[in-house]
């Protein structure tokens, strides 16, 4: 409900109910989609400014039109009669562009770019072996095919965008997108590693957790019963010597998490974008070095988009 209260509402003794609707606009449009949208609750007079086209011309990015063009449904299927319009539908249904081997969308809270790179513009090793790794098409994703894995020993996953197409003076982090089949097996007890970073340097590499029960024993420190008394007793000891603090481990690994649209995703890394940056971004998750054999992972890609914080 709006609360109208004129109270206070001189600045420099000029009422800010007097001034002119496109003044308000423009005051509004130097904001952020969420003040703005909270400012209209204020009063009518910024409601009205807060649904002009030019305050959300504002908020979407410089180059929008110029990425709509490449939508793979062509640009006409993304017409709105408004500028907020638009926006709302970039943040809730991100589309295809580049032949479907992206998703573009916006982030609702800032109007920050968010991008998804689809499993086949990834370097998927041995992706082209049916032997172990084979493409199929789920409905529940949003590209037109996904990478299951069948069976490897040797995971390793990477994929690049350039800084250019994000939003400058920007946080963000890199998340792979996955699912689990009903017969998962290789990283019940087994971390991989995650990284991001510009392209031929060094990257920092995070633990990353793929297996949900694995993420949880590895959280709360619980030992399988299979593993024996012995054995039980031994990690014990080795824990409780090497122990990490609560904060170190919580920065050390990343765990899976469920998202709205049905996926799991865990984070790989994160990178802040400068202005005027344009360097290749590098992000990776790989499992090499115990050699043992993996399967059961459905690869939808790896989304990048802003990080609070």
């Amino acid at each position: 409900m709006a609360v109208e209260s004129r109270n206070s509402s001189a600045v420099n003794g000029v009422d800010i109910y007097h001034l002119p609707e496109g003044c308000i606009a423009n005051i509004l449009s130097l904001t952020c989609p969420r003040d703005a949208s909270r400012l209209s609750l204020v009063a009518s007079i910024f409601r009205s400014a807060a649904e002009s086209d030019a305050v959300w011309d504002r908020f979407l990015p410089p180059d929008y039109r110029d990425i709509i063009s490449r939508s793979s449904d062509g640009p006409d299927s993304i017409m709105f009669g408004s500028k907020k319009e638009l926006y709302l539908y970039l943040c809730d249904y991100p589309f295809l562009i580049e032949g479907g081997t992206k998703s573009f969308s916006l982030e609702k809270r800032s109007g920050k770019k968010c991008y998804m790179l689809a499993a086949k513009s990834l370097a998927i090793v041995w992706a082209d072996t049916p032997r172990y790794w084979r493409w199929i098409s789920l409905l529940e994703s949003r590209f037109s095919e996904v990478a299951e894995l069948l069976d490897v020993c040797w995971f390793d996953i990477t994929g690049k965008i350039n800084t250019s197409m994000l939003s400058p003076d920007t946080k963000y982090a890199a998340y792979f997108v996955f699912t689990t089949k009903s017969r998962t097996y290789g990283f019940d007890h087994q971390s991989a590693e995650g990284a991001v970073g510009i392209s031929g340097h060094e990257r920092k590499s995070l633990t990353v957790f793929l297996d949900p029960e694995a993420a949880r024993r590895h959280m709360y420190q619980i030992v399988p019963r299979r593993l024996g008394l012995l054995n039980q007793m031994a990690n014990i000891l080795r824990r409780e010597v090497n122990r990490p603090s609560e904060n170190e481990a919580q920065a050390q690994a990343r765990y899976p998490q469920q998202r709205s649209d049905g996926w799991i995703e865990v984070e790989l890394g994160e990178f802040f974008v400068k202005r005027g940056q344009e360097v290749e971004l590098e992000m990776s998750l790989t499992e090499i070095k115990e050699g043992n054999w993996k399967s059961g992972l459905v690869v939808e890609g790896i989304e990048i988009r802003p990080k609070e914080g």
